[in-house]
């Protein structure tokens, strides 16, 4: 398998753990790889009145997973959502993006709330 194909196959399991982990703290899913014209959002995830937006990635080290969401993924992640809100967002709802990080031998990390955009 090429080194391409493996990233694609490791980043869908990390989506995969990250909805399971979302739904073990009450979170329903929404959605999973949404596209929108100007990008994509890993899971889209509802908990009561917030909606998130969410990217997850995998990464093999702490210092790796700190630099992988960058300010240019970021607002592309957040135009994604933008776009994308109207057709999840409630009346009402506190909307925001997250990001999820799984470090090998560490339980997966949700940093909430990280565009202030």
């Amino acid at each position: 398998m090429n080194r391409r194909a493996e990233a694609e196959r490791r980043g869908r399991r990390a989506e995969t753990l990250a909805a399971w982990w979302l739904r073990l703290k009450g979170w329903s899913i929404l959605g999973r790889r949404v596209r929108a014209r100007r990008g994509e959002i890993d899971l889209v995830a509802r908990r009561g009145r917030t909606l998130a937006f969410i990217e997850v990635k995998q990464r093999a080290s702490d210092e790796a997973a700190a630099i992988a969401l960058d300010a240019y993924r970021l607002r592309r992640v957040a135009a994604a959502a933008d776009e994308l809100a109207p057709r999840f967002a409630r009346p009402g709802d506190d909307v925001r993006i997250d990001a999820i990080y799984f470090v090998p031998g560490r339980l997966p990390r949700h940093l909430a709330n990280i565009w202030m955009g």
